[in-house]
């Protein structure tokens, strides 16, 4: 068979023998997962999606089976959430499953032979308890299975699964398997069950015999770095300096985002195949954009999180700039942070990595953009030097947010960080294909800052730029205090950026305050800096 080329993964476990690789030890405390397994406990091990469970599973069940301590077996459950709360037909897929991995991982037809035949004459609402009994009995070696997708099921269904496991418990090692690994997005603990009858039932309750939750961490910088080498050793093609640090900075280690901006840069276009020509940090920057405006999978989920109920009440006080108020509940935090959206940093809860700072505007505001269609296009801002006019850009944002302000928020299901988002979506619409924006926002900031990059040549991004901050604020006490607050912010975000202009926005949010009093221009001076203010 011809050997093929090694590329990076951004769909399905890992296979090493095409993809680069990560050892599962490097991802986990082996010596904390190998001490749980010897001591009998079962355990979960969660981690957003797309972060390389399923390939650590896998892995985990062929290194145990080679050191010949015990009997492992990996099975994925996803095919029962389908019976929804018809526990005979998920537990009946659910040991099908089962069956057909012992088949498979084991070369076990017996054992799977029996199981299928099994299924014909017992009650299959006990059917996982009874053929766990049956394997851990029969089996040679205590066995440990790591059940997959535990928290795709749904209601009963997942009731009964995590019950049945509870009650053979007890029976471990000789008539149940000696450890258990039930994995997932969220811990068992975050499990809300809706049962046919509708009573709620949590997945602590139903399963309190786990001893301890695992989240799967994202790739660390070595990783990361290792990730790349084993590229550079494979093709020849190498890294320039800063590649890595921008990589880190783009996505703190998320394994899908790693792989796929590494994919995007690498192997995604023709003219990138030359592995004499070294991957760049502006290549990357490129490959970021694409990847963002591409919208792919892994994206698409992320940003469906964002209707729910638990993610909102975290997530627009960081688009705001403002505090968590103190109504929302641990577990929705912590719901955030094992979603992989949320991290917490320095004691600070912060967006997980920068391209996700980059999705969740633009995800919330993509049809306001489609909207804006024949109300602010690209070429009524740009000046014959190939400039973006500014002055023109934010005075029709004012004009247009004063006619349109009251209607459009209230399409947002995120209405207080509206007039910040609402800015975000005109902005991005002119500069869509021409220019960059970066944004940073987060808990009590106090403001959204924005960085406008704007190519002024046919060379692009590695040609000279137009540079431009942006500062968002809510006016929340008097308005001398917000600008003054407003100008030392700006001036000194400016500084640290670069730009060579500075604009200040400032949104009054009383609806007694006339709109002839809320639309002012100025124009301020901070430590030298002059600085653009727009009263909303």
């Amino acid at each position: 068979m011809p050997s093929m080329d090694k590329f990076f993964n951004t769909a399905g476990p890992n296979q090493p023998d095409i993809h680069y690789t990560l050892r599962p030890v490097q991802r986990v405390d082996w010596p904390e997962l190998s001490s749980l397994m010897a001591a009998r406990k079962y355990f979960i091990l969660h981690a957003p999606r797309q972060t390389g469970k399923t390939s650590l599973l896998i892995n985990l069940m062929h290194h145990l089976n080679a050191e010949g301590h015990y009997r492992a077996l990996y099975v994925n459950v996803e095919a029962a959430q389908a019976a929804r709360n018809d526990v005979a037909a998920a537990m009946g897929a659910i040991v099908g499953a089962m069956a057909s991995a012992a088949s498979y991982y084991w070369k076990d037809d017996a054992l799977a032979d029996w199981t299928r035949e099994r299924l014909k004459s017992v009650d299959r609402q006990d059917a996982l308890r009874l053929t766990l009994e049956h394997w851990s009995r029969v089996s040679p070696k205590p066995l440990v299975v790591c059940l997959d997708e535990v928290d795709a099921l749904v209601g009963d269904a997942l009731i009964s699964l995590l019950r049945q496991i509870r009650a053979g418990y007890a029976q471990r090692p000789e008539a149940f398997p000696q450890s258990m690994v039930l994995c997932g997005v969220r811990d068992v603990r975050d499990y809300r069950i809706h049962r046919s009858d509708g009573e709620i039932i949590t997945g602590g309750s139903a399963f309190n015999i786990k001893s301890e939750s695992i989240r799967l961490g994202d790739f660390t910088q070595g990783d990361v770095a290792e990730l790349l080498q084993q590229h550079t050793d494979a093709t020849g093609q190498t890294f320039e300096a800063g590649v890595l640090d921008e990589i880190w900075a783009d996505t703190q280690g998320q394994p899908w985002l790693v792989n796929a901006l590494a994919y995007e840069a690498c192997f995604r276009k023709t003219g990138q195949l030359d592995r004499s020509q070294p991957v760049t940090v502006e290549l990357m920057r490129q490959s970021r954009e694409r990847l963002i405006l591409r919208r792919d999978t892994h994206l698409d989920q992320l940003a469906d999180k964002l209707r729910e109920d638990r993610v909102r009440r975290v997530v627009q006080p960081m688009l705001q700039g403002e505090e968590l108020p103190v109504d929302v509940p641990e577990d929705d935090r912590q719901y955030c942070i094992d979603l992989g959206l949320i991290a917490r940093r320095d004691r600070q809860l912060q967006v997980a990595n920068r391209i996700y700072r980059e999705v969740l505007p633009r995800e919330l505001t993509s049809i306001v953009q489609d909207s804006l269609q024949g109300k602010a296009e690209q070429p009524w801002f740009v000046l014959p030097d190939r400039r973006l006019d500014m002055d023109k850009l934010l005075g029709a944002f004012q004009q247009f947010f004063r006619e349109n302000a009251q209607s459009w928020l209230e399409r947002y299901a995120y209405k207080e960080a509206g007039p910040q988002l609402l800015l975000q979506a005109f902005l991005q619409r002119v500069v869509n294909g021409g220019g960059r924006i970066a944004r940073e926002y987060g808990l009590g900031r106090g403001r959204t800052d924005l960085f406008l990059q704007w190519p002024l040549t046919e060379q692009g991004f590695t040609g000279p730029m137009q540079q431009v901050v942006l500062e968002l604020k809510i006016q929340h006490k008097g308005r001398a205090a917000t600008l003054a607050a407003g100008l030392e912010q700006t001036a000194r975000y400016a500084d640290q950026c670069g730009a060579e202009s500075a604009h200040l926005l400032i949104f009054d949010r009383n609806p007694a305050t006339p709109w002839d009093d809320k639309l002012y221009r100025q124009t301020h001076t901070h430590g030298g800096r002059v600085v653009e203010v727009w009263g909303m």
